[in-house]
């Protein structure tokens, strides 16, 4: 009980500092270029609420602290699918490997595609018969290295593009974390993040440039386009608790806190929980994004199976269920194997 409560005082410690320090003025919401990197990544951590960044033990690491990659025994490939807000597709997959004396190395792909549309304009609003597409991809690669049996670092780094019509940008992005496994609380983990620090992107294409006639009556045609600004990354710093509250023989119990500072919002925290049962059975909730000013995202709830095959080989599947207020929910799914 007295671990249990040491515990609960540092979760909600950690909860009140980051919602003391809220910027009260400008959020800066949809000043950032590339939002698509927002977009977690993971079934397991959203079923926990995006309380990640302190657990961070499998594939996912990759996206919430790469440092935890080097925490992982086995290699692992993992594919993960979400069905985002007004009927956005967002898939990703990685892999990673482990080199002894090297470290921990790994990859990843992600697309998100927005659909089909119909192209519209002011003299023509319900549509010129056209249609355009939108989307962004990603890919990068990771190294993740224990440089003490207790404290690990982890590196990503990222080639982005995004595109819409005949426009396009590309850019180039870093992530960086640590993690520490202190001695006490049946392991206390401590992770810290620093994801998407890169410079800034900016669209350019054909769809900006256009013709202007000028001169004495117009009769002369000259060459122009529009200026169009150049947006920061969303860079975000994560700083996340977990622990192990109740760890035996066939059971588990994982609490975990995140703090959470992104450059275009106010600041948020994630927290979650994971039951695990034989570690092959588990069942999670949390909530996400609280204390984020005009937020909708909340409840989180999920689960998985992970089945050992043979030795090493097993196999993953994992879902997770969102709440997101006045948009409705979002559906995310994982599947991958363990080798």
């Amino acid at each position: 009980m007295k671990q249990l409560l040491f515990t609960f005082c540092i979760l909600v410690g950690v909860a009140v500092t980051v919602h003391a320090q809220s910027a009260p003025s400008i959020t800066k919401t949809g000043t950032t270029a590339a939002q698509f990197l927002k977009i977690s990544v993971g079934a397991r951590s959203i079923g926990m609420g995006g309380a990640f960044t302190g657990v961070s033990d499998d594939i996912a690491a990759i996206y919430w602290n790469p440092a935890g990659l080097a925490q992982m025994t086995t290699g692992q490939a993992e594919f993960n699918h979400v069905n985002w807000i007004a009927d956005v597709k967002y898939d990703v997959a990685a892999a990673s490997i482990i080199v002894d004396g090297i470290g921990t190395l790994a990859a990843s792909f992600a697309t998100l595609n927005d659909g089909e549309m119909e192209v519209t304009t002011t003299s023509e609003p319900e549509g010129t018969g056209e249609k355009f597409t939108a989307g962004a991809t990603m890919m990068g690669v990771s190294y993740a290295r224990a440089l003490t049996d207790r404290f690990s670092i982890g590196f990503n780094f990222k080639y982005l593009s995004e595109y819409i019509w005949n426009e396009s940008s590309s850019g180039f992005a870093v992530d960086f974390g640590t993690m520490f496994n202190a001695p006490v609380l049946n392991g206390l983990k401590i992770g810290a993040s620093m994801s998407n620090f890169g410079p800034k992107m900016q669209l350019d294409g054909r769809d900006v440039l256009l013709l202007v006639r000028s001169g004495a009556g117009d009769q002369n045609l000259v060459n122009a386009q529009y200026s169009l600004d150049s947006y920061e990354l969303p860079l975000l710093f994560r700083v996340g608790v977990a622990t192990d509250a109740m760890k035996d023989e066939s059971s588990r119990l994982t609490l975990a806190v995140d703090a959470v500072h992104p450059n275009d919002n106010t600041e948020y925290v994630n927290s979650g929980i994971e039951y695990s049962w034989s570690e092959m059975v588990s069942v999670r909730a949390g909530w996400k994004s609280a204390f984020e000013r005009g937020g909708e995202q909340g409840l989180t709830l999920g689960g998985g199976l992970n089945y050992t095959l043979q030795g090493s080989l097993g196999v993953v599947f994992d879902y997770a269920y969102q709440d997101f207020g006045r948009l409705q929910s979002v559906q995310y799914f994982s599947v991958g194997v363990k080798f």
